[in-house]
């Protein structure tokens, strides 16, 4: 059994955001490449994006702290602390439009 503290590790990666150029940091909470089950947590600094991208599985996101919005194609969500985003199954990025910190959970196709 392992417990983590989201809050402290958003914290902890917000400040680490906040001192890299690319104003991004990220860990991963649980999974790996070798499991089905990936939880990554990302922090992000305001104006800070993640460029179109294809979606590796069934993925969420769920904000923590901060505000973010989910594109794909001509279609956007917005997203603010304690939302839960489902990722669309198709090319798609992620910007910032406040320092924000988010889990992304993704089941790799098999």
């Amino acid at each position: 059994m392992q417990k983590l503290s989201l809050d402290a590790l958003a914290r902890e990666h917000l400040e680490r955001a906040t001192a890299t150029p690319n104003g991004r940091s990220a860990t991963t909470v649980y999974g790996g490449h070798e499991h089905t089950l990936r939880q990554t947590l990302l922090a992000l600094t305001a104006g800070t994006s993640l460029a179109d991208h294809d979606s590796p599985g069934e993925a969420t996101l769920l904000v923590l702290r901060g505000r973010v919005r989910l594109t794909s194609g001509e279609t956007e969500w917005e997203g603010r602390t304690g939302d839960l985003l489902v990722i669309p199954p198709t090319r798609h990025g992620l910007q910032a439009l406040e320092d924000a910190a988010v889990i992304l959970t993704v089941a790799k196709r098999g």
